[in-house]
């Protein structure tokens, strides 16, 4: 009786509602297994994206320093778990602390 109950609901929904919750289902369906692996994947781009930006303060030539410094505030809050993740047990730059 209550599956029926929720059907007549869900046909009483608009639908918007109904086309929204079946995308949910969907995305659930389809990138539910993945998602540990999705966020391996952005968790290893944001540190990429961090070695590039850090380069030049870790000794790595970079060409265009000039217009990565910009970022470098943006990656301040984070900085910590990223040199742990990296293995470095203490921050490998001078003039940035956080341990």
């Amino acid at each position: 009786m209550s599956a029926d109950r929720n059907a007549a609901r869900r046909r009483g929904a608009p639908l918007s509602q109904r086309w929204a919750a079946f995308r949910d289902g969907l995305q659930e369906f389809y990138a539910g297994p993945y998602r540990r692996t999705f966020a391996r994947e952005g968790r290893d781009e944001d540190d990429f994206f961090t070695l590039i930006v850090l380069g030049e303060a870790l000794g790595v030539p970079d060409p265009a320093a000039y217009y990565t410094v910009e970022l470098l505030p943006a990656l301040y809050d984070d900085f910590h778990d990223w040199h742990r993740r990296m293995g470095m047990p203490r921050s490998p730059l001078d003039h940035l602390a956080c341990c």
